[in-house]
């Protein structure tokens, strides 16, 4: 079972590709309406409420929204890092 910091690490890694897609402020205003998930005023997350998983899932479907398969096809190589944290993307 993955731990919060693997969360944390996965999800800082998810904000950084979507800026360079969608820019930042984008990238942070859909992050930050994420119930559970608390980010500085860097865009690096500070905690994680509640079930990571469930945040995780959450975050990745805002973007998703946005851009669809853009999102897909770049997020698999950042999932890949993280074995241990199980993630479908639909």
């Amino acid at each position: 079972m993955a731990i919060n910091t693997d969360y944390e690490n996965l999800i800082n890694d998810i904000l950084a590709k979507q800026t360079v897609i969608l820019g930042p402020d984008i990238v942070l205003l859909k992050a930050r309406s994420v119930r559970g998930l608390k980010l500085d005023d860097r865009g690096q997350v500070v905690e994680i409420k509640g079930d990571p998983q469930e945040v995780l899932q959450n975050l990745v479907n805002e973007y998703i929204a946005l851009s669809g398969q853009i999102v897909k096809n770049v997020l698999s190589p950042v999932f890949a890092k993280y074995p241990q944290i199980k993630m479908t993307i639909n």
